[in-house]
């Protein structure tokens, strides 16, 4: 097949233990998965149900990369989620056999232009210039389930320079990964390739040129990423 220029490289992510790569499809997102973080954003758990926004699968970033912070923000944040890696397609996937379509798991950083989240939430316009630019999605190697299992516990936790700013743990979740991937699937058809980050708990912050991130979630190692 012939293109008018040369289509861009695939975007892939490491896989820990392997030498093949894992080829990324579509990144999902969830919005406000624990119960404290949508308190810290003003809104009530116990009411609403899963908020799904996307990301260009362009958007990751290798683990200990460094990462240019992004135009047109003042107020740039991090959080740190538990990433699901789908390995098996599906629509309208049971909550009894949605982990029968998890490929492995990640820690990844949902980062996000929180000046332009809240001015666009305050007008209803959609949340992609907040959430969707260039390198938004910074994401560790993925574990595969044949070497961490499925996680349903653990501490998930992110530092910037050495402070502590997040400290959960994944019980937490409002959602588990099986009603997650039920969910979703009944909106989209879920593909080999798609990643989910699962949502991010309380502590999120500003984050500046020079600072360096480090989170990690037991079992899945650490992601380091650092702004210039």
């Amino acid at each position: 097949m012939a293109f008018v220029f040369p289509p861009p490289t695939a975007p892939s992510v490491e896989i820990k233990s392997r030498g093949e790569r894992f080829p990324v499809h579509r990144i999902y997102c969830v919005g406000q998965n624990y119960a404290a973080h949508a308190r810290e954003m003003g809104s009530d758990p116990e009411r609403e149900r899963p908020c799904f926004f996307t990301k260009p699968a362009d958007a990751i970033v290798a683990n200990h990369a460094e990462m240019p912070y992004p135009p047109r923000t003042a107020n740039l944040h991090h959080e740190i989620e538990l990433v699901v890696a789908i390995g098996k397609g599906g629509s309208d996937i049971s909550m009894a056999h949605a982990l029968e379509h998890v490929f492995g798991y990640a820690v990844g950083n949902d980062l996000t232009r929180r000046d332009l989240q809240s001015n666009a939430r305050e007008r209803g316009h959609p949340w992609d210039t907040a959430k969707g630019f260039v390198r938004s999605a910074p994401i560790s190697a993925i574990t595969p389930t044949a070497l961490c299992g499925h996680l349903r516990r653990g501490r998930i936790w992110l530092n910037v320079n050495d402070q502590p700013r997040q400290d959960a743990d994944l019980s937490d979740l409002i959602w588990s990964v099986p009603e997650i991937i039920s969910e979703l699937s009944a909106f989209f058809e879920l593909l080999p390739g798609d990643l989910i980050y699962t949502g991010t708990p309380a502590g999120v912050g500003p984050i500046q040129r020079g600072d360096r991130l480090e989170g990690g979630i037991d079992g899945l190692g650490t992601l380091v990423t650092t702004i210039v």
